[in-house]
Protein backbone atom coordinates (compact mmCIF):
# COMPACT_ATOMS: atom_id res chain seq x y z
CA UNK A 1 0.00 0.00 0.00
CA UNK A 2 1.19 3.32 -0.77
CA UNK A 3 2.73 5.29 2.24
CA UNK A 4 1.14 8.22 1.67
CA UNK A 5 -2.26 6.88 1.60
CA UNK A 6 -1.86 5.06 4.49
CA UNK A 7 -0.17 7.52 6.87
CA UNK A 8 -3.31 9.99 5.30
CA UNK A 9 -6.10 8.12 5.66
CA UNK A 10 -5.53 6.55 8.86
CA UNK A 11 -5.05 9.94 10.31
CA UNK A 12 -8.16 11.42 8.97
CA UNK A 13 -9.84 7.90 10.39
CA UNK A 14 -8.70 8.92 13.80
CA UNK A 15 -9.59 12.68 13.09
CA UNK A 16 -12.73 11.68 13.02
CA UNK A 17 -13.22 9.06 15.57
CA UNK A 18 -11.52 11.13 18.09
CA UNK A 19 -13.07 14.25 17.37
CA UNK A 20 -16.89 12.51 17.52
CA UNK A 21 -15.49 10.33 21.07
CA UNK A 22 -16.78 7.16 19.11
CA UNK A 23 -14.23 4.82 21.01
CA UNK A 24 -14.90 1.54 19.34
CA UNK A 25 -14.22 -2.25 20.96
CA UNK A 26 -11.36 -4.05 19.58
CA UNK A 27 -12.49 -5.90 16.31
CA UNK A 28 -12.74 -7.39 13.07
CA UNK A 29 -15.50 -6.87 10.50
CA UNK A 30 -16.13 -7.70 6.62
CA UNK A 31 -18.03 -5.37 4.27
CA UNK A 32 -21.12 -6.91 5.35
CA UNK A 33 -21.19 -5.66 8.76
CA UNK A 34 -21.22 -8.84 10.26
CA UNK A 35 -17.81 -8.25 12.19
CA UNK A 36 -17.63 -7.88 16.44
CA UNK A 37 -20.27 -5.49 17.37
CA UNK A 38 -18.78 -1.92 18.38
CA UNK A 39 -20.58 1.10 20.26
CA UNK A 40 -22.93 1.47 17.27
CA UNK A 41 -24.30 -1.98 16.57
CA UNK A 42 -26.94 -3.76 18.56
CA UNK A 43 -26.08 -6.04 21.36
CA UNK A 44 -26.52 -9.61 19.83
CA UNK A 45 -28.35 -10.19 22.98
CA UNK A 46 -31.12 -7.56 22.98
CA UNK A 47 -34.70 -8.55 22.08
CA UNK A 48 -36.57 -5.33 20.86
CA UNK A 49 -40.63 -5.55 19.72
CA UNK A 50 -41.67 -2.78 17.66
CA UNK A 51 -45.64 -2.24 17.71
CA UNK A 52 -46.56 -0.99 14.44
CA UNK A 53 -49.74 1.29 13.42
CA UNK A 54 -49.79 0.46 9.83
CA UNK A 55 -46.62 -1.29 8.13
CA UNK A 56 -45.67 -1.46 4.91
CA UNK A 57 -44.97 -4.74 2.78
CA UNK A 58 -42.45 -3.57 0.41
CA UNK A 59 -42.75 -6.47 -1.63
CA UNK A 60 -46.61 -7.06 -2.27
CA UNK A 61 -47.33 -3.22 -2.01
CA UNK A 62 -49.86 -3.46 0.42
CA UNK A 63 -50.83 -1.92 4.13
CA UNK A 64 -51.00 -4.22 6.71
CA UNK A 65 -52.28 -3.25 10.27
CA UNK A 66 -52.13 -4.60 13.65
CA UNK A 67 -48.31 -5.86 13.32
CA UNK A 68 -45.48 -6.77 15.15
CA UNK A 69 -42.11 -6.52 14.82
CA UNK A 70 -39.70 -8.90 16.53
CA UNK A 71 -36.04 -8.25 16.67
CA UNK A 72 -33.22 -9.98 18.38
CA UNK A 73 -29.99 -8.77 17.79
CA UNK A 74 -29.26 -6.87 14.78
CA UNK A 75 -32.54 -9.03 12.37
CA UNK A 76 -36.09 -9.79 12.38
CA UNK A 77 -36.71 -13.08 14.23
CA UNK A 78 -41.09 -12.61 13.59
CA UNK A 79 -43.63 -10.47 11.93
CA UNK A 80 -46.93 -10.39 12.72
CA UNK A 81 -50.19 -9.78 14.15
CA UNK A 82 -50.10 -12.48 16.92
CA UNK A 83 -46.48 -12.52 18.08
CA UNK A 84 -46.03 -13.28 21.53
CA UNK A 85 -43.70 -10.43 23.14
CA UNK A 86 -41.48 -11.81 25.49
CA UNK A 87 -41.20 -10.34 29.01
CA UNK A 88 -37.70 -9.33 28.75
CA UNK A 89 -38.20 -6.96 25.19
CA UNK A 90 -37.59 -3.61 25.37
CA UNK A 91 -40.99 -1.96 23.21
CA UNK A 92 -40.77 0.43 21.00
CA UNK A 93 -44.44 1.85 20.74
CA UNK A 94 -45.38 3.42 16.92
CA UNK A 95 -49.12 2.13 16.80
CA UNK A 96 -50.01 5.50 15.58
CA UNK A 97 -47.10 5.14 12.80
CA UNK A 98 -46.74 4.06 9.33
CA UNK A 99 -43.63 1.56 9.88
CA UNK A 100 -41.49 0.76 6.76
CA UNK A 101 -38.50 -0.51 5.70
CA UNK A 102 -35.48 1.31 5.47
CA UNK A 103 -34.62 3.08 2.23
CA UNK A 104 -32.07 2.56 -0.47
CA UNK A 105 -30.18 5.63 -1.92
CA UNK A 106 -28.51 4.00 -5.28
CA UNK A 107 -26.61 6.86 -6.37
CA UNK A 108 -24.63 9.54 -3.90
CA UNK A 109 -21.22 11.33 -3.70
CA UNK A 110 -20.28 11.42 0.25
CA UNK A 111 -16.96 12.40 -0.35
CA UNK A 112 -17.21 15.87 -2.36
CA UNK A 113 -18.89 17.30 -5.73
CA UNK A 114 -16.75 16.23 -8.31
CA UNK A 115 -13.50 17.24 -7.68
CA UNK A 116 -14.36 19.95 -5.77
CA UNK A 117 -14.59 19.70 -1.90
CA UNK A 118 -12.74 19.22 1.17
CA UNK A 119 -8.66 19.92 0.33
CA UNK A 120 -7.09 17.59 2.43
CA UNK A 121 -7.81 14.20 3.47
CA UNK A 122 -8.76 14.78 6.45
CA UNK A 123 -11.33 17.31 5.27
CA UNK A 124 -12.75 15.04 2.82
CA UNK A 125 -13.25 12.50 5.40
CA UNK A 126 -15.12 14.54 7.84
CA UNK A 127 -17.39 15.30 4.76
CA UNK A 128 -18.10 11.65 3.63
CA UNK A 129 -19.10 11.26 7.14
CA UNK A 130 -21.23 14.01 7.96
CA UNK A 131 -22.97 13.02 4.81
CA UNK A 132 -23.63 9.70 5.38
CA UNK A 133 -25.24 10.26 8.36
CA UNK A 134 -27.63 12.87 6.85
CA UNK A 135 -28.63 10.13 4.85
CA UNK A 136 -28.79 7.86 7.41
CA UNK A 137 -30.86 10.49 10.02
CA UNK A 138 -33.04 10.75 6.71
CA UNK A 139 -33.96 7.26 6.52
CA UNK A 140 -32.01 5.87 3.84
CA UNK A 141 -30.52 3.18 5.89
CA UNK A 142 -28.28 1.55 3.04
CA UNK A 143 -26.69 3.67 0.02
CA UNK A 144 -24.13 3.42 -2.80
CA UNK A 145 -21.47 5.76 -3.12
CA UNK A 146 -21.15 6.09 -6.65
CA UNK A 147 -17.67 7.66 -7.28
CA UNK A 148 -16.07 9.76 -3.98
CA UNK A 149 -12.79 11.22 -5.75
CA UNK A 150 -10.01 11.77 -4.25
CA UNK A 151 -9.15 8.69 -2.74
CA UNK A 152 -10.46 5.44 -1.35
CA UNK A 153 -11.62 6.66 2.11
CA UNK A 154 -15.09 5.72 1.45
CA UNK A 155 -13.64 2.29 1.78
CA UNK A 156 -12.62 3.10 5.49
CA UNK A 157 -15.58 4.76 5.96
CA UNK A 158 -17.89 2.01 4.60
CA UNK A 159 -15.49 -0.19 7.01
CA UNK A 160 -15.65 1.60 10.34
CA UNK A 161 -19.66 1.68 10.10
CA UNK A 162 -19.68 -1.74 9.51
CA UNK A 163 -17.40 -2.28 13.06
CA UNK A 164 -19.61 -0.09 14.59
CA UNK A 165 -16.81 2.76 14.90
CA UNK A 166 -19.00 5.49 13.77
CA UNK A 167 -22.74 5.93 12.90
CA UNK A 168 -23.48 5.66 9.51
CA UNK A 169 -25.47 3.91 6.62
CA UNK A 170 -25.22 0.30 5.27
CA UNK A 171 -22.29 1.07 2.25
CA UNK A 172 -21.24 -0.01 -1.21
CA UNK A 173 -18.54 2.19 -3.04
CA UNK A 174 -16.33 2.23 -6.16
CA UNK A 175 -13.74 4.88 -4.68
CA UNK A 176 -12.66 6.55 -7.59
CA UNK A 177 -13.96 5.97 -10.75
CA UNK A 178 -12.02 4.80 -13.92
CA UNK A 179 -11.83 7.57 -16.34
CA UNK A 180 -9.10 8.07 -19.26
CA UNK A 181 -6.23 11.26 -18.85
CA UNK A 182 -8.09 14.27 -19.62
CA UNK A 183 -11.79 13.42 -20.01
CA UNK A 184 -13.35 15.52 -17.00
CA UNK A 185 -13.88 19.25 -17.55
CA UNK A 186 -14.24 20.09 -14.20
CA UNK A 187 -11.00 21.34 -11.70
CA UNK A 188 -9.35 20.39 -8.45
CA UNK A 189 -10.03 23.57 -6.58
CA UNK A 190 -7.23 22.26 -4.40
CA UNK A 191 -4.89 23.19 -7.09
CA UNK A 192 -3.66 19.47 -7.69
CA UNK A 193 -5.65 15.91 -8.51
CA UNK A 194 -5.45 14.16 -4.92
CA UNK A 195 -3.76 10.56 -5.31
CA UNK A 196 -3.34 10.96 -9.13
CA UNK A 197 -1.16 7.62 -9.20
CA UNK A 198 -4.02 5.18 -8.02
CA UNK A 199 -7.37 4.59 -10.77
CA UNK A 200 -8.85 8.14 -11.23
CA UNK A 201 -5.26 9.04 -12.71
CA UNK A 202 -4.99 5.70 -14.74
CA UNK A 203 -4.25 5.87 -18.67
CA UNK A 204 -7.12 3.20 -19.35
CA UNK A 205 -6.66 4.10 -23.24
CA UNK A 206 -7.01 0.73 -24.19
CA UNK A 207 -9.19 -2.50 -23.42
CA UNK A 208 -5.47 -4.15 -21.48
CA UNK A 209 -5.01 -0.96 -19.21
CA UNK A 210 -8.93 -0.91 -18.86
CA UNK A 211 -8.78 -4.35 -17.25
CA UNK A 212 -5.40 -2.99 -15.08
CA UNK A 213 -7.75 -0.18 -13.43
CA UNK A 214 -10.05 -2.72 -12.34
CA UNK A 215 -7.58 -5.15 -10.58
CA UNK A 216 -6.29 -1.80 -8.97
CA UNK A 217 -9.60 -0.67 -7.44
CA UNK A 218 -10.55 -4.32 -6.45
CA UNK A 219 -7.08 -4.31 -4.48
CA UNK A 220 -8.50 -1.17 -2.24
CA UNK A 221 -11.84 -2.93 -1.80
CA UNK A 222 -14.10 -1.59 -3.80
CA UNK A 223 -17.38 -3.13 -4.52
CA UNK A 224 -18.25 -1.28 -7.80
CA UNK A 225 -16.17 0.06 -10.25
CA UNK A 226 -18.23 3.75 -11.58
CA UNK A 227 -17.17 4.96 -15.59
CA UNK A 228 -18.11 7.97 -17.60
CA UNK A 229 -18.79 7.47 -20.84
CA UNK A 230 -20.42 10.28 -22.58
CA UNK A 231 -18.76 13.94 -21.71
CA UNK A 232 -20.80 16.87 -20.65
CA UNK A 233 -18.59 19.21 -22.55
CA UNK A 234 -17.72 20.13 -26.37
CA UNK A 235 -14.71 22.83 -26.59
CA UNK A 236 -16.38 26.03 -25.14
CA UNK A 237 -19.68 24.76 -24.51
CA UNK A 238 -21.30 22.82 -21.33
CA UNK A 239 -23.97 20.07 -21.38
CA UNK A 240 -25.93 21.83 -24.41
CA UNK A 241 -24.62 22.50 -28.16
CA UNK A 242 -26.06 26.38 -28.69
CA UNK A 243 -28.87 23.92 -31.20
CA UNK A 244 -30.17 23.17 -27.64
CA UNK A 245 -28.82 19.35 -28.35
CA UNK A 246 -27.50 17.38 -25.48
CA UNK A 247 -23.32 17.20 -25.21
CA UNK A 248 -22.88 13.34 -25.26
CA UNK A 249 -19.46 13.07 -26.94
CA UNK A 250 -18.33 9.60 -26.29
CA UNK A 251 -15.06 8.75 -23.94
CA UNK A 252 -14.45 5.22 -23.56
CA UNK A 253 -14.40 3.40 -26.25
CA UNK A 254 -16.96 0.37 -26.48
CA UNK A 255 -14.28 -1.76 -26.58
CA UNK A 256 -13.00 -0.42 -23.38
CA UNK A 257 -16.38 -0.69 -22.10
CA UNK A 258 -16.64 -4.02 -22.52
CA UNK A 259 -13.29 -5.09 -21.20
CA UNK A 260 -14.32 -3.06 -17.90
CA UNK A 261 -17.21 -4.79 -17.20
CA UNK A 262 -15.97 -8.26 -18.07
CA UNK A 263 -13.05 -7.95 -15.83
CA UNK A 264 -15.05 -6.38 -13.22
CA UNK A 265 -17.63 -9.02 -13.21
CA UNK A 266 -14.79 -11.86 -13.70
CA UNK A 267 -13.30 -10.19 -9.91
CA UNK A 268 -17.20 -10.08 -8.09
CA UNK A 269 -17.40 -6.12 -8.61
CA UNK A 270 -20.38 -4.45 -10.61
CA UNK A 271 -20.09 -1.50 -12.65
CA UNK A 272 -22.29 1.55 -12.56
CA UNK A 273 -22.31 3.89 -16.02
CA UNK A 274 -22.67 7.77 -15.72
CA UNK A 275 -24.09 8.50 -19.31
CA UNK A 276 -26.39 10.76 -21.02
CA UNK A 277 -27.14 9.26 -24.50
CA UNK A 278 -25.49 8.46 -27.83
CA UNK A 279 -22.48 6.20 -28.69
CA UNK A 280 -21.35 5.92 -24.61
CA UNK A 281 -25.16 5.03 -23.44
CA UNK A 282 -25.08 1.93 -26.26
CA UNK A 283 -21.49 1.01 -25.39
CA UNK A 284 -22.47 0.82 -21.53
CA UNK A 285 -25.93 -1.25 -22.49
CA UNK A 286 -24.22 -3.46 -24.59
CA UNK A 287 -21.81 -4.35 -22.92
CA UNK A 288 -24.46 -5.00 -19.72
CA UNK A 289 -23.48 -3.06 -17.05
CA UNK A 290 -25.10 -3.37 -13.67
CA UNK A 291 -26.38 0.36 -12.90
CA UNK A 292 -26.89 2.07 -16.19
CA UNK A 293 -27.53 5.74 -14.58
CA UNK A 294 -29.41 8.94 -15.99
CA UNK A 295 -29.69 7.66 -19.88
CA UNK A 296 -31.06 11.20 -20.85
CA UNK A 297 -31.28 10.01 -24.30
CA UNK A 298 -32.68 6.64 -23.94
CA UNK A 299 -34.37 5.93 -27.09
CA UNK A 300 -37.02 2.71 -27.60
CA UNK A 301 -33.60 0.70 -28.53
CA UNK A 302 -32.30 1.48 -25.68
CA UNK A 303 -35.07 0.51 -23.69
CA UNK A 304 -34.78 -2.90 -25.69
CA UNK A 305 -31.47 -3.88 -24.24
CA UNK A 306 -32.56 -3.17 -20.93
CA UNK A 307 -35.02 -5.62 -21.44
CA UNK A 308 -32.91 -8.51 -23.22
CA UNK A 309 -30.08 -8.07 -20.46
CA UNK A 310 -32.53 -7.77 -17.70
CA UNK A 311 -30.88 -4.56 -16.62
CA UNK A 312 -32.41 -1.99 -14.47
CA UNK A 313 -32.52 1.85 -14.83
CA UNK A 314 -31.00 4.13 -12.02
CA UNK A 315 -32.94 7.46 -12.81
CA UNK A 316 -31.15 10.05 -10.64
CA UNK A 317 -33.08 13.20 -10.36
CA UNK A 318 -31.97 15.42 -7.26
CA UNK A 319 -28.76 16.13 -9.15
CA UNK A 320 -30.56 17.60 -12.33
CA UNK A 321 -33.51 19.50 -10.21
CA UNK A 322 -30.39 21.58 -8.01
CA UNK A 323 -28.62 22.52 -11.71
CA UNK A 324 -31.71 23.83 -13.72
CA UNK A 325 -29.92 27.27 -13.46
CA UNK A 326 -26.92 25.78 -15.24
CA UNK A 327 -29.14 23.49 -17.47
CA UNK A 328 -30.59 27.26 -18.56
CA UNK A 329 -27.86 28.89 -18.97
CA UNK A 330 -26.07 25.96 -20.84
CA UNK A 331 -28.90 26.24 -23.66
CA UNK A 332 -32.18 26.91 -22.62
CA UNK A 333 -34.17 25.14 -25.15
CA UNK A 334 -34.73 22.10 -22.75
CA UNK A 335 -33.38 21.02 -19.50
CA UNK A 336 -31.88 17.27 -18.78
CA UNK A 337 -34.84 17.16 -16.16
CA UNK A 338 -37.34 17.08 -19.13
CA UNK A 339 -35.29 14.39 -21.08
CA UNK A 340 -34.93 12.48 -17.85
CA UNK A 341 -39.01 12.89 -17.36
CA UNK A 342 -39.20 11.34 -21.30
CA UNK A 343 -36.75 8.70 -20.47
CA UNK A 344 -38.34 7.65 -17.80
CA UNK A 345 -41.70 7.49 -19.15
CA UNK A 346 -40.34 5.55 -21.61
CA UNK A 347 -38.54 3.03 -19.56
CA UNK A 348 -41.59 2.93 -17.09
CA UNK A 349 -43.81 1.82 -20.25
CA UNK A 350 -42.02 -0.59 -20.68
CA UNK A 351 -41.64 -2.41 -17.98
CA UNK A 352 -37.94 -1.89 -17.12
CA UNK A 353 -36.63 -2.18 -13.57
CA UNK A 354 -36.40 1.88 -12.32
CA UNK A 355 -34.08 2.01 -8.90
CA UNK A 356 -33.96 5.04 -7.18
CA UNK A 357 -30.86 7.38 -6.92
CA UNK A 358 -30.68 10.97 -5.42
CA UNK A 359 -26.75 12.06 -6.60
CA UNK A 360 -26.44 13.72 -3.99
CA UNK A 361 -22.75 15.20 -3.75
CA UNK A 362 -22.49 17.18 -0.58
CA UNK A 363 -21.93 20.28 -2.28
CA UNK A 364 -24.33 21.32 -4.95
CA UNK A 365 -26.88 18.31 -4.26
CA UNK A 366 -27.97 18.12 -0.56
CA UNK A 367 -27.77 15.20 1.41
CA UNK A 368 -30.53 13.71 2.74
CA UNK A 369 -33.67 15.56 0.90
CA UNK A 370 -33.71 12.28 -2.17
CA UNK A 371 -37.74 11.58 -0.61
CA UNK A 372 -38.06 14.66 -3.07
CA UNK A 373 -37.88 12.41 -5.88
CA UNK A 374 -40.93 10.14 -5.07
CA UNK A 375 -43.57 13.07 -5.98
CA UNK A 376 -41.70 13.75 -9.45
CA UNK A 377 -42.03 9.46 -10.18
CA UNK A 378 -46.02 9.59 -8.93
CA UNK A 379 -46.65 13.03 -11.25
CA UNK A 380 -44.82 10.97 -13.92
CA UNK A 381 -46.73 8.05 -14.31
CA UNK A 382 -46.02 5.72 -11.14
CA UNK A 383 -48.85 4.85 -8.52
CA UNK A 384 -47.77 5.76 -4.81
CA UNK A 385 -46.51 2.04 -4.36
CA UNK A 386 -44.57 1.59 -7.63
CA UNK A 387 -42.49 4.97 -6.96
CA UNK A 388 -41.92 3.49 -3.33
CA UNK A 389 -40.59 0.24 -4.55
CA UNK A 390 -37.81 1.65 -6.28
CA UNK A 391 -35.78 2.26 -3.00
CA UNK A 392 -36.69 -1.17 -1.62
CA UNK A 393 -35.96 -4.63 -4.06
CA UNK A 394 -35.73 -2.64 -6.97
CA UNK A 395 -32.74 -1.26 -5.42
CA UNK A 396 -31.33 -3.80 -3.33
CA UNK A 397 -31.72 -6.52 -6.31
CA UNK A 398 -29.23 -4.01 -8.24
CA UNK A 399 -26.58 -3.89 -5.25
CA UNK A 400 -23.86 -6.18 -5.05
CA UNK A 401 -23.27 -9.41 -2.82
CA UNK A 402 -27.23 -10.17 -3.25
CA UNK A 403 -28.27 -7.46 -0.48
CA UNK A 404 -31.76 -8.18 -1.72
CA UNK A 405 -32.00 -11.22 1.19
CA UNK A 406 -30.85 -9.09 3.79
CA UNK A 407 -32.31 -5.59 3.40
CA UNK A 408 -35.23 -3.75 1.29
CA UNK A 409 -38.42 -5.90 2.93
CA UNK A 410 -39.50 -6.01 6.47
CA UNK A 411 -39.33 -9.81 6.92
CA UNK A 412 -38.04 -12.33 9.36
CA UNK A 413 -34.42 -13.62 8.97
CA UNK A 414 -33.52 -9.86 7.67
CA UNK A 415 -31.35 -6.96 8.88
CA UNK A 416 -33.79 -4.48 11.48
CA UNK A 417 -33.66 -1.90 8.99
CA UNK A 418 -36.76 0.12 10.03
CA UNK A 419 -38.37 3.82 9.71
CA UNK A 420 -41.58 5.18 10.44
CA UNK A 421 -43.51 8.18 9.42
CA UNK A 422 -46.67 9.72 10.85
CA UNK A 423 -48.94 9.57 7.72
CA UNK A 424 -49.86 7.11 5.23
CA UNK A 425 -47.49 7.51 2.19
CA UNK A 426 -49.50 5.26 -0.11
CA UNK A 427 -51.51 8.44 0.05
CA UNK A 428 -49.45 11.15 0.00
CA UNK A 429 -46.11 10.03 -0.91
CA UNK A 430 -44.18 13.34 0.41
CA UNK A 431 -44.61 11.69 3.85
CA UNK A 432 -41.31 9.65 3.01
CA UNK A 433 -39.93 13.16 3.24
CA UNK A 434 -40.76 13.34 6.89
CA UNK A 435 -39.25 10.48 8.34
CA UNK A 436 -39.18 10.70 12.59
CA UNK A 437 -38.05 7.39 13.35
CA UNK A 438 -35.04 5.46 11.98
CA UNK A 439 -33.54 1.97 13.23
CA UNK A 440 -30.59 0.23 11.48
CA UNK A 441 -29.47 -3.24 12.35
CA UNK A 442 -31.82 -3.09 15.13
CA UNK A 443 -30.03 -0.22 16.65
CA UNK A 444 -32.55 3.16 17.02
CA UNK A 445 -30.71 5.82 15.22
CA UNK A 446 -33.99 8.10 16.06
CA UNK A 447 -36.96 8.21 17.38
CA UNK A 448 -38.75 11.23 17.37
CA UNK A 449 -41.96 9.19 18.16
CA UNK A 450 -41.41 7.54 21.10
CA UNK A 451 -38.14 8.82 22.06
CA UNK A 452 -35.91 6.53 22.75
CA UNK A 453 -33.47 6.73 20.62
CA UNK A 454 -29.64 5.29 20.70
CA UNK A 455 -30.80 1.95 21.93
Amino acid sequence: MNTRRACTFVGALVAVVAALSLVAQESTGGRDGTGARGRFRAPAAQVVAIRAGKLFDARAGTLLTGQTILIRGERIAEIGANVSIPRDARVIDLSNATVMPGMIDAHVHVNTGGNRGGRTPAERAYIALASAQTDLLAGFTTVADMDSRGGFNTVDLRDSINLGMVLGPRMQVVGQSLNIRASNVYSDESGERFYAEFTEGKNVNSPWLARAAVREAKLHGVDWVKIYTSQDFEGPYHLFMPDGSLITTPSLTSEEVEAITDEAHRLGLKVACHTYGGEGMRSCLNAGVDAPTHLLELDDAGVKVLLAKKLPFVCTLDDLLYQLDEDKKAGGKTTRIALAEQAFKRALRAGVPIVFGSGATSDIIPHGIGADQFKYYVQWGMTSVQALQTTYLNAATMLNYHWEKDIGTLEPGKFADIIAVTGDPLRDVTEMQRVQFVMKGGYTVRDDLSRGAGR
